[in-house]
Order: C-alpha cells, then structure tokens, then sequence
C-alpha cells in the first residue's frame, strides 16, 4: 500500500538503513522481493558500511541470503571495518549460512582491518561448529591478525575451552608467540575466564617457562 502511494524505497534512516536492510534483519522476504525490483542495487551500504547481506547473515537469515545471492549481492562486499558477510555469521554460529556463503564463493581466508579472520571470529565466541567446518575445509588454522595473535590465543583469552580444544586436536600451535612474544598461554592466564584452557594447554605441550620482556597487552574480538 505504501509503495502504491509512491512511498521511497530508497530512504534511509539515521543509520543510513534503507527499508531493504530492514527487512533482511528481520527475515521479511515478501517485503524484500517487492522491493529490490525498484531499487537501483541491492549492495547499498548503511552508516557502518553493511549491506543487505551483511544484516541477513548477520541475524541467521537462509532464505534471506539465498534471495539476496540471486538479486545480485556482492558476496565478498565489507562494511568500514572490511567485515564481510561470512565474518558476522562465523561470529553468530549460523553454520547454514557460512556454508552457503563459502558454496557461493565467500572468500573464506578474508580479513577485516585487523586481520581477523572467519575462523578468529567464530573461535572468539565459542562457535565450535563453525570453527570444525572452516577446518574441514582447510583453513590455516595458525594464521594471524595484525598483532600476531591465532585464533588459539582469541579463544584461550575468551575463554572458550570447547574451542580450544577442538583447535589443539587439529593441531594448532600451543607455543605460538604474536607479536609481542606472548603464546595462547599468557593468554589464557590473564583471562577471568581461562583457567580450563590453561590446563589443555599445559597438557598438551605449552611451554610454562616462556617469558616476555613487554608489559601484556591483550587484544580480544568482538563484533559490535
């Protein structure tokens, strides 16, 4: 009714959120399949730089994203912190969605703008199916962010124990040093929340006697 009263499809709101985003974070697909025909392109970015897809993908949308992939998204598009669509649903655990997205041609080893990758992602925030299936297919499971860190030392630091043993299983690097010399263990031991990751670690190889000169200085993932 509104778009019969001439209603805008492309306005936007204080986010810069047109009616398409909306309707992709809200899984309104009968909205969003009578809007894309009368907009100029379905890759408009809002305030933070996220597409339709990101919004989808994001909230665990399938049939959201399948519809958004047939339009003509841009599957590799990144919003202002270069986070691409499989970056948000590797955070949320929407394993449906990040094997959608990779059989459409999602670059899996992408990065944002601090080198955190899909597989970073979902081990800093305990998505244990997620971090299994980026394995299975391959990825380097020791490849670092811009401070040198794993996705191992992300997830000691979170406290994710499910995820750090399932990473020491695949054989990642327990003795890993970033940039600054600190392994996944000074990690863990300066987590609130790492004491069960400490013990795999130590049961698995980590080096207890490894000493730094710098002060510690920590760099978690989160996807605000």
């Amino acid at each position: 009714v509104l778009i019969k009263h001439s209603a805008d499809v492309n306005a936007r709101d204080k986010n810069w959120q047109t009616p398409l985003h909306v309707a992709a974070a809200n899984k309104a697909v009968k909205c969003a399949e009578v809007i894309i025909p009368m907009l100029s392109s379905v890759n408009v970015s809002d305030r933070g730089g996220r597409t339709a897809l990101h919004h989808a993908a994001l909230n665990g949308h399938i049939e959201m994203v399948n519809l958004l992939l047939a339009k003509g998204a841009n599957i590799n598009a990144f919003d202002k912190k270069d986070r691409r669509a499989l970056h948000w649903a590797a955070y949320m655990g929407h394993l449906e969605v990040v094997a959608l997205l990779i059989n459409h041609g999602a670059e899996v080893t992408c990065k944002d703008k601090k080198g955190y990758t899909p597989l970073h992602a979902a081990a800093s925030n305990g998505q244990i199916n997620i971090v299994k299936h980026l394995l299975n297919l391959g990825v380097e499971i020791d490849e670092m962010n811009i401070y040198g860190n794993t996705a191992l030392h992300i997830a000691c630091y979170n406290g994710q124990d499910s995820v750090v043993n399932e990473l020491i299983d695949y054989g990642a690097n327990v003795n890993q040093p970033n940039n600054n010399g600190f392994t996944p263990l000074h990690f863990a031991a300066a987590s609130t929340h790492g004491a069960l990751c400490l013990e795999l670690l130590v049961n698995n190889g980590a080096d207890v006697n490894i000493q730094v000169k710098l002060a510690l200085q920590l760099f978690s993932f989160t996807l605000p």
